[in-house]
């Protein structure tokens, strides 16, 4: 694809400005672009299911999973057992199992709430960060318990690195813009439409499955640039996620700009953001039957005040 000079799209706040949907569905919203579904749209993703093949897109729960890093803020998780069956053994015959996970809600296949990222002290909304979020209560606004039922209804794959013609895309390649999805979308005879779950692949997940995991898996990544934004924003994405940890290209390539694309997405657009999905099956199966749209559901865990949450997302083909 054509190289797109991201600093030619000008500041991520100018470019937020433009596409910000700050009181679009009232003052008090905390669900942003999920607004984008609706019956019609949940119907629409119904009638993609043909063969009723089921593919899991999440990363399993395990102590050998992505956080690889050691950096104390996401780890993988530490599963142990509180009760084995010999516990509570009696005459009867019964006999029970429990169980305890300990982990970062945001450590393998998950989803970014409202309140996960923001920059000029607001949240999506004009939230004010230092009172949505507090070290008690978690997120009193934006938090991803206020995103229920969730992502569902239609979902759209498009493969960026089957279109480049790789196994997987390069962290240092140039990153995914407005012109790699329109030309994705017209390989593979898709539309993407309001409401729907844009799912991007970048071939990281492969990566991971053929080396291994590994501290450079997490950072730096290839995924979207800045350009793209503007993409989403007129197709109306209900929500985007990828199989990368970081949906758009880290280190981001523009002096002084951290995440300028959650920046842009998620705080100004509303948009909910998903990372490390596990798109290689459904991948192959889009690419030998030729459809590349399928009913899709990932709904997060309901934890009251949380910032992001696991998913186990299922897409129906």
């Amino acid at each position: 694809m054509t190289k797109t000079d991201d600093n030619d799209d000008g500041n991520f706040r100018e470019i937020g400005r433009q596409v910000s949907n700050w009181g679009r569905w009232g003052a008090e919203d905390e669900r942003g672009t999920l607004n984008y579904i609706t019956p019609e749209t949940v119907r629409a993703g119904a009638g993609c299911v043909r063969t009723g093949k089921v593919f899991e897109l999440s990363l399993p729960l395990g102590s050998t999973g992505p956080q690889v890093r050691g950096d104390g803020v996401r780890f993988n998780p530490i599963h142990r057992m509180t009760m084995l069956p010999e516990d509570i053994a009696g005459p009867d015959g019964l006999i029970g199992t429990d169980d305890i996970v300990i982990m970062p809600l945001q450590c393998a296949t998950q989803w970014d709430s409202l309140a996960h990222i923001g920059y000029d002290g607001r949240f999506y909304n004009d939230v004010e960060a230092q009172t949505a979020v507090t070290a008690i209560s978690g997120a009193v606004r934006n938090g991803i318990d206020h995103t229920l039922p969730g992502v569902v209804g239609r979902g759209v794959l498009l493969d960026i690195a089957r279109l480049r013609g790789v196994e997987w895309i390069l962290a240092d390649d140039d990153p995914i813009t407005s012109a790699d999805l329109d030309a994705a979308a017209e390989r593979q005879a898709v539309e993407v439409r309001t409401g729907d779950a844009l799912l991007v692949r970048t071939g990281w997940r492969r990566k991971a499955l053929v080396e291994g995991w590994s501290a450079e898996w997490l950072r730096p990544c290839p995924g979207l640039g800045l350009d793209a934004v503007r993409w989403l924003h007129e197709r109306q994405v209900a929500a985007l996620a990828a199989d990368n940890p970081g949906v758009e290209r880290l280190p981001s390539g523009l002096p002084g700009a951290r995440l300028p694309v959650h920046c842009v997405l998620i705080r100004d657009m509303g948009l909910q953001i998903g990372e490390m999905f596990d798109l290689e099956a459904l991948a192959a199966d889009c690419a030998a039957d030729g459809q590349w749209d399928f009913f899709f559901s990932a709904p997060p865990l309901r934890v009251t005040g949380a910032v992001g949450s696991t998913a186990s997302p299922i897409a129906v083909k």
